[in-house]
């Protein structure tokens, strides 16, 4: 049994401890994680599955009932989105964390107004979304923030219905409830977000976490030989295909205590922004920068990188860390 989102295959005695056929099927489809202990946990969508589901539910809702809809997501999968409050255009689709209780924009609300056009579409982030205050190396100031994937899907999502419904053109203007509130209680002010939430997610899919997850993370480090440590999905797929012969576990931000459960030569890859601040917490002292996704555009930023990796090979002679971009080109790696 193969994880369609991480392309892990469970050991047996996984499955074996699972002792809910329907929970279990639920983990085959990809819409949920087996742990070791037997224990299933439910993914989540992102809040860019969330702001396409609405999008699309409002637009189908100009010409008959919508409860659901189908969003094609980032990751290969169709996911059956639940929608409410759908009449005349106008839909709405609360955002589900799935089994990951740490989720702080769990249940929010994205709305959606759709109003037909004479041709094209038009995509109007409005009141909830956030925008960027400041130039980085991938936005500029005033942006709406959505990263490229999950507007992707929205765009698509759109792009479906209207060719369902028959229309030449339309005008979806989407919203967050309380997106202003929520965004206070995320790390958006450190990247340089304001005014809402932001709507991300390479997979479309949330990550559960828990106790349970945490052990079977570990449990799958210990028992590999060959194991390459990834902080996030773009890592994960770079990793298997720089080194197709290692097994890619995705610890997200638990970078410590994967290693701590690692035994004998293993490798750190990924992006430089979660896995810098762990080798190396002071990295951005001194920089005038806010995010090391922004240093990373100074000239200081390669020198400090070197020597982050070089005074962290000295503790950590096993470990091995190899730095990407979001091309997969390597730009750093340990001496």
């Amino acid at each position: 049994m193969r994880d369609p989102v991480t392309g892990f295959d469970y050991p047996q005695d996984w499955v074996r401890k699972c002792k809910s056929p329907e929970l279990l099927s639920l983990a085959e489809e990809g819409f949920a994680v087996l742990t070791s202990s037997g224990t299933v946990l439910r993914r989540g969508y992102t809040t860019g599955t969330t702001a396409a589901a609405a999008c699309k539910a409002a637009i189908l809702c100009l010409n008959g009932v919508v409860m659901s809809v189908p969003i094609h997501l980032p990751c290969g999968l169709v996911a059956d989105v639940p929608v409410s409050g759908c009449s005349g255009g106008r839909a709405s689709c609360k955002k589900y964390a799935g089994d990951y209780p740490d989720d702080v924009t769990a249940g929010c609300e994205f709305i959606a107004k759709a109003s037909p056009l004479p041709e094209g579409i038009v995509f109007v982030p409005g009141a909830g979304i956030g925008h960027f205050s400041r130039d980085t190396p991938r936005f500029r100031k005033g942006e709406p923030a959505i990263t490229p994937v999950p507007l992707a899907c929205i765009l698509l999502s759109i792009q479906e219905a209207i060719d369902q419904q028959g229309l030449p053109g339309v005008q979806v203007e989407l919203s967050v409830t309380r997106g202003l509130a929520i965004a206070k209680k995320t790390l958006n002010f450190r990247v340089g977000v304001e005014g809402g939430i932001s709507i991300l997610g390479t997979t479309g899919l949330v990550e559960p976490w828990d106790d349970h997850l945490e052990d079977s993370m570990r449990e799958r480090v210990s028992t590999s030989r060959n194991a390459i440590l990834t902080t996030g999905r773009m890592g994960l797929r770079y990793a298997r295909l720089l080194y197709p012969d290692h097994e890619v576990v995705l610890v997200g931000g638990k970078i410590g205590e994967a290693l701590e459960a690692a035994k004998g030569e293993v490798i750190l890859f990924g992006l430089p922004a979660l896995i810098l601040r762990y080798v190396n917490p002071h990295i951005l002292e001194g920089t005038g920068y806010a995010t090391v996704e922004e240093f990373s555009g100074s000239p200081a930023f390669l020198p400090a990188m070197l020597s982050s990796l070089a005074a962290f090979k000295k503790g950590y002679p096993h470990v091995r860390v190899v730095l990407v971009n979001r091309e997969g080109i390597i730009i750093g790696e340990s001496p």
